[in-house]
């Protein structure tokens, strides 16, 4: 597989006249454009497994055709994920009980060197299979690879050791610790994670009160952005999530982050007083002035009820995956903000797939 990296700066300039135009009925200014690294950008990476005649690769399917196409090298992953695919294979052919209805390999890897390997079965795992896979993580190890090894099958998950990796992203001069679950959502390209952290921190820098963030994930943008606020709260419906978050908020040493598991629907219903829930149990509201909120919604973007909550906000930090849905939600929001400041990520180059951010302040 090759990338078309010449034609990579001409892409971008197509997404930011895309985005320009879609922004430009709501008198946004001038955006900011972070470009991507050409190659090597993407942290996950998911393959099947095609079996021939006793030997096995890497596939993926042409979503458009369907058809099967073979996968030695993938330039669009890190450096990290490449090497490990090729000696990953190395190490598993021939081995029936490692190869024997293996059909997906799944891989997380990070900026600081580690990478989880998931690899996904038709058949149950037994005591052998934790054999092999512990004498493969013995060899890759010793290849100088920091790996988790995790298998899964039907109702069945086995983590050699661990199922996350740590992650360390350099952000404003300070390392931050993330511990990502294999999985689990995380930003896939993580030299533009920075970016989009560092401009949300520019963004609320001088906050005063205290900010309430919906859908925190691992605690990706809380963590990073808690220092410009007297308190932050956060929700997360991912139990895992929660759970990273959790540990997160603890190694960084974060000591004004509370987080809640539920969903922005049920937290908009408590905050409307609609009805009561035991998770709040010990948190009171009325504890927080929240009036900065951020949103990193789903590609559906807000629904209605948590749009007119957030209208209440001074202000907004809205990152969005969905450009046509941020430009929905802002047919209600220009309403009563005016749009300070505009970003375009590049998260996925080669895509027509546009990351964006908004900082909305009330008029």
């Amino acid at each position: 597989m090759t990338l078309p990296i010449e034609q990579y700066s001409a892409l971008l300039a197509k997404k930011t006249e895309n985005l320009t135009a879609l922004l430009k009925p709501f008198n946004a200014p001038e955006l900011e454009v972070f470009a991507s690294k050409p190659s090597h950008f993407r942290m996950r990476a998911e393959f099947r497994v095609w079996h021939d005649e006793g030997s096995l690769y890497h596939i993926m399917f042409n979503q458009e055709t369907k058809e099967r196409y073979r996968v030695d090298s993938f330039p669009i992953a890190s450096e990290l994920i490449n090497q490990m695919m090729q000696a990953l294979l190395t190490e598993i052919n021939g081995n029936d009980i490692l190869t024997r209805k293996l059909f997906q390999v799944d891989y997380l890897s990070t900026l600081s060197g580690e990478i989880a390997v998931s690899m996904l079965y038709h058949k149950t795992l037994g005591e052998e299979w934790i054999e092999q896979a512990k004498a493969l993580k013995s060899r890759l190890e010793n290849q100088g690879f920091k790996v988790q090894i995790i298998g899964r099958a039907n109702k069945q998950k086995i983590a050699l050791d661990c199922d996350y990796v740590e992650e360390v992203l350099p952000i404003d001069g300070k390392h931050y610790v993330y511990r990502q679950v294999e999985n689990s959502f995380t930003q896939p390209n993580a030299e533009m994670n920075i970016k989009m952290l560092e401009w949300a921190r520019r963004c609320t820098q001088n906050s005063e009160g205290d900010l309430l963030e919906l859908y925190c994930g691992n605690g990706n943008f809380s963590i990073a952005l808690a220092e410009n606020f007297r308190k932050v709260l956060a929700t997360e419906i991912s139990k895992s999530s929660v759970q990273s978050a959790q540990y997160n908020i603890e190694q960084n040493g974060i000591d004004n982050l509370q987080i809640i598991r539920m969903s922005a629907e049920e937290f908009t219903q408590a905050m409307n007083g609609v009805r009561e829930f035991y998770r709040l149990k010990g948190i009171d509201l009325k504890d927080y002035d929240c009036n900065t909120i951020f949103v990193d919604p789903p590609r559906a973007g807000l629904d209605q009820d948590t749009l007119n909550m957030v209208q209440a906000y001074d202000r907004i930090l809205y990152i969005s995956c969905n450009p046509h849905t941020l430009a929905d939600n802002l047919q209600q929001l220009s309403q009563t903000h005016r749009i300070e400041k505009a970003a375009l990520f590049d998260q996925f180059p080669y895509t027509h797939h546009i990351e964006s951010g908004v900082w909305l302040i009330k008029k």
